[in-house]
């Protein structure tokens, strides 16, 4: 019996647009990967890059347009998931796209990516799944593409994504979770506090893969990890804001130097 195309099969996944069909994609293709029923072969990269598939809501507006609301009310806490669970549903088609577009790697590089596009997915309708609890839904508050814009930025190159996504937006998560985490505990929201808990323990294994294939790709180009991810961050003009979670960024890959470097520079 023929296996079924890899690359085609992430893709029809990666611009789905139905929610529930993704979903269920996705963990049909992480099921089939580790079962040996689907595997990647070598080809040419994607440069490439088209919208990634999402439903017609929520509404993309620009980040400077999305309103803020304070957690003390009930609907700053269903707007802060909501945010969230658009992160996570950008994350898995970051993920898949990772799958589907860089096409000479070692063939864990595509086992990790469909467990976190997994994991993303998981972490997505468990979200989804609290907002319609709560008499919302997944569209209701507007959004924005932050994640996705920057899927684009780096399709090119996938040292440049593993540099500027995993250990640079990725890991802002890991920074300013638990400050969130702490203002939703004063306010007495422990089902929330017990959702970030798991995502943010999760997503510190996100960190870690994308850490492993770039300094898997460092090694394979002869570059100093650390210079070139500072060249980059210069690059692509990325700011590195406090806080800095040193902890879960050591447990994620990153080195002492590396960190300090972050400290000197952040922008208060």
């Amino acid at each position: 019996m023929t296996q079924p195309d890899f690359y085609a099969a992430v893709g029809k996944a990666l611009y789905e647009t139905d929610v529930a069909a993704k979903l269920s994609q996705v963990y049909a293709l992480y099921d089939a990967i580790t079962k040996g029923e689907i595997a990647p072969y070598e080809a040419d990269d994607l440069t490439e890059i088209l919208p990634s598939g999402r439903p017609e809501k929520p509404e993309l507006v620009s980040p400077r347009d999305v309103p803020r609301r304070k957690i003390g009310s009930k609907e700053g806490v269903h707007a802060l998931i909501h945010s969230i669970c658009h992160i996570e549903f950008n994350a898995i088609n970051l993920g898949l796209d990772a799958a589907y577009r860089f096409r000479s790697m070692p063939e864990r590089f595509y086992h990790d990516w469909l467990l976190v596009a997994k994991e993303e997915a998981d972490h997505f309708s468990m979200l989804a799944d609290y907002l319609t609890s709560v008499g919302s839904s997944y569209g209701a508050f507007t959004a924005h593409n932050g994640l996705w814009d920057s899927a684009e930025r780096t399709a090119h190159d996938p040292l440049i994504r593993m540099a500027l996504v995993p250990r640079v937006l990725e890991a802002r998560g890991l920074d300013v979770t638990p400050g969130i985490i702490n203002r939703l505990k004063e306010v007495g929201q422990t089902g929330v506090v017990a959702m970030l808990l798991r995502i943010v323990r999760e997503e510190e294994g996100h960190v870690i893969i994308g850490n492993r294939w770039y300094q898997y790709l460092c090694r394979e180009r002869h570059l100093d990890p650390k210079e070139t991810f500072f060249s980059l961050l210069d690059e692509y003009e990325q700011t590195i804001r406090a806080p800095i979670n040193t902890e879960a960024r050591l447990r994620s890959g990153f080195t002492e130097e590396e960190i300090a470097l972050l400290l000197e520079s952040i922008d208060l």
